[in-house]
């Protein structure tokens, strides 16, 4: 029941309640009760035609998801693989089945609401929201999509395809707005505008949207847009206060901008034109930590590849024996070079298919959101730079673990006795790790002197990406593209013990597609006669 109905009705109860002892004796007073009963019947009718609506409304959702759930659940895998998908599931379950469940919670709707309480104890939460909207807009920015891109679905190598409305796209502004990114809450409300005045529904007003994008505009110190945005709002609502007192205050900051440029060409005794109004309201995207930020973005497009037809004629393939290990004397695996300084090399059909599905069932029950130690206090923490989940298995978890160990040991003649355990990770939407070096550079690490630094990384790509997901490496321009059941290998020290700085990396944002990955890092330890320092430092 809506609260305005609520209170129209039980005063009504409670004022026959209240005067029954005393109505009787006076029929004049009786009669008041008449033009009460038919007040009361006014809301009782009032109150029948809401709950109709509620119950259309509750009938529409319910068909609507019907039809949805009915073309997830076939393929889970498959519809959460577009990044517009996975961000409204997300949004569904924290955000519009909320508002149904405050919908359908005005009646005493016994069953579904036990069962919806008890069920969004498992649901996204508005962390999760949060972070499914950061996600598309890091998509959107490495990948250099438009909003009117992401909003229609148009991505490459989609099987669902989905799409943004007006609420989606207000959504994704106010996130941003909140986070205080007034980029992209610019790029999303205007987004959500361009779809309103095309006529989409929505429940959201123009009002709204306006209020939003011309604070961010004005954020940009584009006066004469947000003062043009501000009047189209007032024009919509000339009662909104906040727009009222945003137009006298941008019309100040003018004509103070204005009276300090005349003051100054009366001192220059110059004449100068009045500034343009800018008219595309398009904004340049701030500045932030990482230094190669430009570089490492359009590597995972596949752009500034520094792969020269010179170093092109120094890769090759071959079959590799791990130098004659009787293992693969008979079974060789099949080798291709990927880079040649520093010395990038793929194996193919490391993993079957079969491994993979264990390993990855082995690993779901103990996923846990990535981890980095953080440089000044060396404590395992989240950020926002690793996106993704992964786990660590032991080789008593399952005979496959063991196996798989003992095949990267084969292939790299280096020992596992010393190396970290299987780590598996598994990239969601969005899901990214920022360049960074494997090896530590932290001399309080306490596994330096016990088992030395990471020597090398070999990592196994359990899963193809349809779109995105590289593996690059910013300082001398690669990309490595994931091929399921392949792996890649480099060492991350020079012979001498010193790291390799050239070995900076980063794992791209999965633009379409479910990202799975397992690593093995050896260590120095045990491996001192495996691989014998060299003649110079940069051996």
């Amino acid at each position: 029941m809506k609260p305005w109905l609520q209170l129209m009705f039980f005063p009504c109860v409670f004022l026959i309640w209240h005067t029954e002892a005393e109505f009787f004796t006076s029929i004049g007073q009786m009669t008041d009760l008449i033009y009460a009963e038919k007040d009361l019947v006014q809301s009782l009718q009032e109150y029948i035609r809401a709950e109709e609506k509620k119950l259309s409304q509750i009938k529409s959702w319910a068909e609507k998801m019907d039809v949805l759930t009915s073309k997830s659940a076939s393929d889970p895998e498959g519809y959460l693989a577009h990044p517009v998908n996975a961000y409204k599931l997300v949004k569904r379950l924290n955000t519009d089945w909320l508002e149904l469940e405050n919908l359908v919670l005005q009646d005493t709707t016994n069953g579904f609401i036990a069962n919806l309480t008890i069920q969004r104890q498992f649901f996204p939460t508005e962390e999760d929201e949060t972070g499914a909207a950061k996600a598309l807009m890091r998509l959107q920015d490495t990948y250099k999509l438009d909003p009117e891109t992401l909003s229609r679905g148009n991505l490459p190598g989609t099987k669902y395809r989905s799409s943004l409305t007006v609420g989606d796209c207000f959504g994704m502004g106010k996130t941003a707005y909140n986070d205080g990114d007034y980029y992209h809450t610019v790029l999303w409300m205007e987004q959500a505008l361009k779809q309103h005045d095309e006529g989409e529904d929505t429940t959201v007003s123009k009002v709204e949207i306006l209020d939003y994008l011309s604070y961010a505009v004005f954020q940009f110190g584009d006066l004469h847009r947000a003062m043009e945005l501000t009047r189209r709002l007032i024009s919509l609502d000339s009662t909104h206060e906040r727009a009222g007192s945003n137009l006298r205050y941008f019309e100040k900051l003018l004509e103070k901008e204005r009276e300090e440029k005349e003051k100054e060409n009366s001192i220059n005794k110059t004449v100068t034109t009045t500034e343009a109004v800018v008219q595309s309201g398009a904004y340049e995207r701030p500045l932030d930590y990482l230094p190669e930020r430009d570089i490492y973005e359009a590597l995972c497009r596949g752009e500034g590849v520094k792969m020269t037809p010179r170093r092109q004629k120094r890769l090759f393939c071959r079959y590799h024996d791990g130098n004659r290990n009787p293992h693969l004397l008979i079974a060789p695996f099949k080798e291709e070079d990927e880079w040649d300084s520093p010395h990038i090399v793929r194996y193919y059909d490391v993993m079957s298919d079969e491994e993979i599905e264990k390993i990855k069932q082995l690993a779901k029950p103990k996923l846990a959101r990535a981890t980095v130690r953080d440089p000044k206090t060396g404590v395992l923490t989240v950020a926002s730079y690793r996106v993704s989940k992964s786990s660590w298995l032991e080789e008593d978890d399952d005979p496959v673990v063991a196996k798989v160990n003992q095949r990267m040991q084969q292939i790299t003649g280096l020992t596992v006795k010393t190396a970290e355990l299987l780590q598996v990770a598994n990239y969601g939407m969005g899901g990214q790790y920022e360049p960074h070096f494997d090896f530590s550079r932290r001399p309080f690490d306490s596994t330096l002197k016990s088992e030395g630094n990471r020597l090398a990384t070999f990592l196994n790509y359990m899963s193809d990406v349809e779109a995105g997901g590289a593996t690059v490496f910013p300082d001398f321009g690669a990309a490595i593209w994931p091929k399921k059941g392949t792996a890649v290998f480099w060492y991350n020290l020079f012979r001498s013990g010193e790291g390799d700085y050239r070995t900076r990396h980063a794992a791209c944002p999965v633009l379409v597609g479910c990202k799975w990955v397992s690593n093995k890092w050896f260590h120095e330890r045990g491996n001192e006669f495996l691989r014998p320092c060299g003649r110079t430092e940069v051996d």
